[in-house]
C-alpha cells in the first residue's frame, strides 16, 4: 500500500457509486484485519482508503467506527428533518369539501367561513381548521391531497398587449395625428365573410383616408395600412386606435417605426370619447355612401380602388367638414358649438393653419393640391363618385342574384 500511495501521487480515483465504495471499506477491513493492524499501519490502511475511494478522512473514520461497532458494516436509512403535521388527510378533505360548496372563494373568507365551523357551530372537523392562516390555505389547496378531491379548470387568462400608449392624442393644433378605426360590411353570407373598411381621419384637419382589405388579419390589412397612410399630404406623427387586435400587433408596430411615427397611442378604459371622431366618420361617411348590406371580402380590391381614385379625392376636397369651437361656462362645462363659418372641406381647413406648407411631406407641394382641388366642381366630384360606386355596388349584386 505504501509502494502504491507513493507512485499513485496526486492521482484521484473516485468510487463508480457510494454503495461500491462503502463494500470496498468492508473488504479491506475484513481482509488486512485492521483491529490487530499497528497505529502505523492503521494510518497507511486509511491513506489508501482514501485514495481508491475518494471519501473524505472523516467519511472513511465513520465507516472503520461502524465496522468495529456491529462487527460487519451495514448502512443506515438517510434520516431527514421531519415537521410535525398539523393539518391531517381528513383536513385537506373538509377544506375540498367547503372551496367546492361554496365555488371558490377567496383565501380570506374560507378561513372565516372554517373559524364560523367551529365557534359557532361546534362542528368537529372544524376544530383544527378554525385557527389557520389565509396564506397555509393557498398551501394546502396545492397539495395533492386537495387536488385528488377538487380539480378546477382554468380557461386560459388573456394579457393585455405591452403595445401603444394608453391615452388620448394631444395634437397641439398640428396635422398628422391619425385615428383610426375597422368597419364590417355585413354579416356572414352563404358562408362567405363580408369584408372590411378601415377608416382614417386627421384629428386637427379631419382628412380622411378609406382603405378596404379582405380580413383585419395582419396579412392583408398592414399593406393596405401602409398605403392609407401615404395618401396623407403631411407625415404622419401620431397614430390612435382602439384596443383591437388588428391595430396592437408587432407589425403595425413595425410598419410605424418604418414610417417614423412619433406616437402610438390606443383608447383608455371607458374613455369613450378617446377614438369618437372616427367612429362618427364611420357612420357619417361609409355606412352613409356604402350601406348596411352584405359585401363579399372577395371585392376588397375594387372598392379599395374606387376608395383611392374617387371617394377619398371627394371627401378631403370637395365635402364639407364642422369644426366644433369649444366653450367653457363659469361651472367649468364644455359646451361644443358648430358655426356655420366654421364649416370647411379638409384641404381648406389645412391652409387655415399656420405656415401650413411646412407641414407638407416630401413630394407633395401647394400647387399639387391646388390643382386636384379645382380639377372639378364639388358637385361634379360627388356626381362622379356616386356614378362609379352604384356601378360597383351593381356588379357586387349582381353576383348574388
Amino acid at each position: 500500500m505504501s509502494c502504491f500511495l507513493a507512485a499513485s501521487g496526486s492521482m484521484e480515483i473516485q468510487a463508480p457509486s457510494a454503495e461500491q465504495g462503502r463494500r470496498i471499506v468492508a473488504e479491506v477491513l475484513a481482509a488486512l484485519r485492521y483491529s490487530e493492524l499497528s497505529k502505523g499501519e492503521k494510518g497507511t490502511v486509511r491513506r489508501y482508503l482514501m485514495r481508491v475511494t475518494g471519501y473524505s478522512r472523516a467519511q472513511i473514520t465513520r465507516l472503520i467506527s461502524q465496522s468495529r461497532q456491529v462487527g460487519k458494516w451495514k448502512p443506515k436509512p438517510a434520516r431527514r428533518q421531519k415537521f410535525p403535521t398539523r393539518y391531517r388527510q381528513a383536513d385537506i378533505e373538509t377544506l375540498a369539501q367547503v372551496d367546492a360548496a361554496h365555488q371558490g372563494l377567496s383565501g380570506a373568507a374560507i378561513r372565516r367561513l372554517l373559524q364560523r365551523g367551529w365557534e359557532v357551530f361546534r362542528d368537529p372537523p372544524f376544530e383544527r381548521l378554525a385557527g389557520i392562516s389565509v396564506s397555509h390555505i393557498y398551501n394546502l389547496r396545492r397539495s395533492q391531497t386537495y387536488r385528488k378531491h377538487r380539480l378546477v379548470y382554468k380557461t386560459t387568462q388573456s394579457r393585455p398587449a405591452a403595445i401603444g400608449e394608453r391615452r388620448r392624442p394631444d395634437p397641439q393644433g398640428l396635422p398628422g395625428w391619425v385615428r383610426v378605426d375597422t368597419v364590417h360590411q355585413g354579416d356572414p353570407r352563404d358562408g362567405k365573410p363580408g369584408l372590411y373598411h378601415i377608416n382614417a381621419v386627421d384629428t386637427v384637419t379631419q382628412w380622411q383616408v378609406v382603405g378596404c382589405v379582405e380580413s383585419i388579419s395582419e396579412r392583408h390589412l398592414v399593406p393596405v395600412l401602409e398605403a392609407m397612410l401615404h395618401q396623407f399630404p403631411f407625415p404622419i406623427r401620431g397614430f390612435h386606435s382602439d384596443n383591437g387586435s388588428e391595430f396592437i400587433n408587432h407589425r403595425v408596430a413595425r410598419l410605424l417605426e418604418k414610417l417614423r411615427v412619433e406616437e402610438f397611442t390606443k383608447s383608455r378604459a371607458n374613455r369613450s370619447n378617446d377614438n369618437a371622431l372616427v367612429e362618427g366618420k364611420n357612420g357619417a361617411v361609409v355606412r352613409k355612401y356604402i350601406g348596411y348590406g352584405h359585401l363579399g371580402a372577395e371585392h376588397a380590391e375594387a372598392f379599395q380602388r374606387f376608395y383611392m381614385t374617387y371617394l377619398n379625392p371627394y371627401l378631403n376636397f370637395h365635402r364639407p367638414c364642422g369644426f366644433a369651437q369649444v366653450e367653457v361656462n363659469e361651472r367649468g362645462q364644455r359646451r361644443r358649438r358648430y358655426p356655420v363659418d366654421q364649416y370647411r372641406t379638409p384641404y381648406e381647413k389645412l391652409q387655415t393653419l399656420p405656415d401650413w406648407q411646412t407641414h407638407l411631406k416630401a413630394g407633395v407641394t401647394a400647387e399639387r393640391l391646388a390643382q386636384q382641388a379645382n380639377a372639378l366642381t364639388d358637385t361634379e366630384s360627388a356626381q362622379r363618385m356616386q356614378q362609379a360606386r352604384d356601378r360597383l355596388l351593381a356588379r357586387c349584386r349582381a353576383l348574388y342574384c
